[in-house]
């Protein structure tokens, strides 16, 4: 039976591949229209125009929203690797190649004694969800380099280590991969990559590190869990606006600086209980380094300044690693994840213009959304906690003098 079932789902993955990316396909080359606002822009305008000052040798000084680190040229750059298309549909077609590669690499893993394809089932399902956003940024591409990072982190902690280091200069958040491994030699194939690719951007390539201070000076994005604060607070005549600001809609007033801070504040316990989980561990399966891994992205992602749409994708992703070990703990996370996709599709972009209003369907989807990851995130930092840190033993109990059987004898 279980070999029946098995081969029944290999033979559905690829069929609902094929059709939701080819919807997903359809709607960004613009051959169906999704509704809200033009999610292709970000391609057609802004990658596209990094690209021309990237293939100069240099990279965008003048621009703010460049607020990535230097290996996100190479992304923004492969779409010259197919120079018979234009920018924009390069760039698509890379991105699904990108997916399929991941499909196929999850479907391999997946067949293996041991291993489930449970994690194949959530990427095939979980990207469509997020609409066809997800095809108009990078994100696929830093979440591949990720998930094959995890895949390989059991047997192989170099490459776990050389990959995380890549993809964290791809987009930093591939750095918390590395929060439970255990053997230093991915620690330390981490830092010779990062040294050895960093050091070659900067030597080649001018602005390397403009980013940092371009990240720093952001504000409160209105899909934020700390965004609810303003929506809630226009009803009740707060001065304030909503405006286009470092690449993305933010609000703009008074007290967004100190909810801004409040966030950060959120990101810097949720690093402090991290660190105390690392500390506290004892139980580490084959499943502990994605479920850790899925647990601290879940974190900081709910606690961000910026909940961008493309972000689920990372999500998305580690979720699949994680169903991918019959054995994790993660699984009513990982759907609250998903629920809260189709919900991010729904807020952005087909109700966008609600959720900059702030009206009420606005705000319904707001606070699904971002109370799905909250719950998500509260009930797999639990689960991850009661998995590896083992409960405080109780005191051992004082020996008993030894008694003798032995009775004196009188005299």
């Amino acid at each position: 039976m279980k070999t029946t079932g098995t081969r029944r789902s290999l033979a559905w993955l690829p069929v609902v591949w094929c059709l939701t990316r080819l919807l997903l396909l359809l709607f960004v080359l613009k051959v169906y229209v999704f509704p809200g606002p033009d999610v292709t822009s970000d391609v057609h305008v802004i990658y596209r125009g990094w690209y021309e000052v990237l293939s100069t040798g240099t990279f965008p000084l003048r621009d703010v929203t460049w607020q990535y680190p230097p290996a996100a040229a190479l992304a923004i750059l492969s779409p010259g690797l197919l120079p018979f298309l234009d920018y924009g549909t390069a760039f698509f077609v890379l991105v699904c190649v990108t997916d399929l590669a991941v499909l196929a690499l999850m479907t391999y893993a997946g067949r293996r004694p041991g291993r489930s394809l449970r994690g194949a089932w959530v990427w095939v399902i979980g990207v469509p969800l997020l609409g066809p956003t997800v095809y108009a940024r990078y994100d696929v591409m830093v979440t591949a380099v990720a998930m094959a990072a995890l895949l390989a982190g059991a047997r192989h902690p170099k490459a776990l280590g050389a990959l995380a280091a890549f993809g964290a200069l791809l987009k930093i958040w591939p750095a918390m991969l590395l929060l439970a491994a255990r053997r230093r030699s991915a620690w330390v194939s981490a830092l010779v990559t990062g040294i050895v690719v960093t050091g070659a951007f900067a030597l080649t390539m001018p602005g390397a590190f403009a980013f940092l201070t371009f990240q720093r000076d952001r504000g409160t994005e209105v899909e934020s869990l700390g965004a609810l604060v303003f929506h809630v607070a226009r009803h009740f005549g707060w001065q304030g606006e909503v405006k286009l600001n470092y690449g993305s809609i933010e609000f703009i007033g008074p007290y967004v600086s100190e909810v801004s801070t409040g966030a950060l504040f959120l990101t810097g316990a949720a690093f402090g209980w991290l660190v105390l989980w690392r500390l506290l561990a004892r139980r580490f399966e084959e499943h502990t380094l994605a479920d850790a891994a899925f647990v601290a992205v879940l974190m900081f992602t709910t606690t961000s300044r910026v909940i961008s749409p493309q972000y689920m994708v990372w999500l998305v992703g580690l979720a699949a690693v994680c169903l991918y070990f019959p054995g994790s703990r993660m699984r009513l996370p990982v759907v609250l994840v998903l629920v809260a996709c189709f919900v991010t599709a729904l807020e952005f972009p087909f109700y966008f213009a609600n959720v900059v209003a702030s009206d009420g369907l606005g705000l319904t989807l707001l606070f699904l959304r971002n109370g799905l990851l909250v719950a998500a995130a509260l009930v797999a930092a639990r689960a991850l906690w009661r998995a590896a840190v083992p409960r405080t033993l109780p005191a051992p109990v004082p020996a008993q003098p030894v008694r003798t059987d032995e009775t004196p004898v009188s005299s």
